[in-house]
């Protein structure tokens, strides 16, 4: 039994008291200002937990602050690989900001591209857009003064709703957090658990991912390792991260690599009846 089964639901102050969320951000000052900013936010908290219960209701994968814990970190990894690699962000390029701006864009969009799931599943990211924008405003004002604020506060929404399954990134940083996403797929996060969930094809190909590592590339910037222990797991990269991957502006910077090391492939499933 989990624990909530065996000590039935909490409530909202209950459930948001453990809730804060950790990033490598003592580099980047504007950074950590707005990680603090998000953990001091009760409703934004609050909008997490929510999200998690509707996603709970429709048996789903953890759509929680951990989801999003996770892609922040590997949106921040796979952005400073690309900045190390001298690529340049958007809010560089089109606005003359800084690096450390765009990992600010990235963070916030992390944070806040599931909020819609708080409403319903259907449509999320673009229930995600509003409820962001009121979010930002509080999340930003003590980093930033406009008219900065309100251009940050625009490539967050970008990112935001360029993390669907038709969105198309018109900047780096949405089509960090597009992939970042993607990447939350390690046994037992992605979709529906194989123990948990009758077996198809997205329980068995999520229990067939033990790991998935973020280096430097060798024919591109950077290299995603996926190790497997059963072929399955070809439909998690093939369907679900490769989808993210194409429209993302960030096919030329990534090479993908899954591969089964063991001798013997893991047996997910004894007998499978239609």
């Amino acid at each position: 039994m989990t624990e909530e089964e065996v000590t039935g639901p909490r409530t909202p102050s209950e459930a948001v008291a453990p809730v804060r969320i950790h990033a490598p951000a003592q580099r980047n000052r504007k950074l950590a200002a707005f990680l603090d900013a998000a953990n001091g936010d009760t409703r934004l908290k609050a909008l997490w937990i929510a999200q998690q219960t509707t996603a709970e209701r429709l048996g789903m994968s953890d759509h929680s602050w951990v989801h999003l814990q996770i892609v922040l970190n590997v949106a921040l990894r796979i952005f400073r690989l690309l900045n190390r690699a001298g690529v340049k962000s958007s809010i560089e390029a089109d606005h003359a900001m800084g690096a450390h701006d765009a990992e600010v864009v990235i963070a916030a969009a992390c944070l806040t591209h599931d909020l819609g799931m708080s409403i319903h599943r259907v449509d999320h990211e673009a229930y995600s857009l509003f409820l962001a924008a009121d979010q930002l405003t509080t999340l930003l004002a003590g980093v930033y003064d406009e008219p900065e604020r309100t251009i940050v506060a625009s490539e967050v929404l970008h990112a935001i709703i360029g993390h669907r399954s038709s969105g198309r990134p018109l900047t780096l940083e949405a089509g960090v957090v597009r992939v970042a996403d993607a990447l939350d797929m390690e046994h037992g996060r992605s979709r529906a658990s194989l123990e948990s969930h009758l077996a198809n094809i997205h329980s068995l190909s999520a229990a067939a991912i033990d790991e998935v590592r973020i280096v430097e590339g060798e024919s591109r910037t950077i290299r995603v390792e996926v190790e497997m222990n059963n072929s399955a797991g070809v439909f998690q990269v093939d369907s679900l991260l490769a989808n993210k991957l194409r429209g993302s502006g960030l096919e030329e910077h990534i090479e993908v690599v899954a591969r089964i090391e063991a001798e013997h492939e893991k047996r997910l499933l004894r007998v499978y009846r239609i």
